[in-house]
């Protein structure tokens, strides 16, 4: 695990749990993926890379070069935060293919690939996805798929921002009614009850 400690996922969607990989959960901003091992680590977290791979890429990696793919990773993320901030509160329309451009450059560099394998309890045969990993670059690969996933499966009018005044997180409201508010009640939820709870006790006084 990184310095850090654990990543935050609240955003029901893994696509903005890779944008609330930098946060501010207290007073000090937390980014996961300020060096390379962090990048490691919040891949390890968020399930998007075999712990096997990610062993193995860290052991071939050459000095700071795990660093360079945290920085594109980086970059990856605050041009895809550019792309939700612009696009979230309202569906998002055939006009905004071209904006997804780079996003569609880094998925063109994948090697997938299928295969037949076998499954047990009970024995059948499967279809399975695999993807090679050629070079730390591919890290990137299964973050591009998130993002796409996201993309194209994700009703943009749901995406919120945490009304935490210096929460920057994001999240999709799948509750009913589309009440939510907080990016969780144990970060900013309990926040606000206190903030309110001691306006009502200084205006009672008053």
């Amino acid at each position: 695990m990184s310095g850090h400690g654990s990543a935050i996922f609240v955003g029901d969607a893994p696509g903005l749990d890779f944008l609330n990989s930098v946060a501010t959960p207290a007073d000090a901003t937390i980014d996961w993926l300020d060096d390379g091992e962090g990048l490691l680590d919040w891949l390890e977290q968020a399930r998007l890379v075999p712990a096997e791979v990610l062993k193995a890429i860290r052991a071939q990696a050459l000095p700071g070069e795990l660093d360079k793919i945290a920085l594109q990773a980086r970059d990856l993320r605050e041009w895809f935060r550019g792309f939700v901030q612009k696009h979230r509160g309202r569906p998002i329309t055939p006009k905004s293919l071209d904006e997804l451009e780079p996003l569609n450059r880094l998925l063109e560099r994948d090697e997938m690939f299928s295969r037949v394998v076998l499954q047990p309890n009970p024995a059948q045969f499967a279809l399975q996805t695999a993807r090679r990993w050629r070079s730390p670059e591919a890290l990137l690969l299964p973050i591009g798929e998130t993002l796409a996933r996201f993309v194209c499966t994700e009703d943009f009018s749901h995406v919120k921002a945490c009304e935490g005044p210096s929460c920057t997180l994001l999240f999709a409201d799948h509750t009913r009614g589309r009440a939510r508010r907080w990016c969780s009640m144990a970060i900013c939820g309990n926040r606000a009850k206190q903030t309110a709870h001691r306006q009502r006790v200084k205006a009672h006084r008053r």
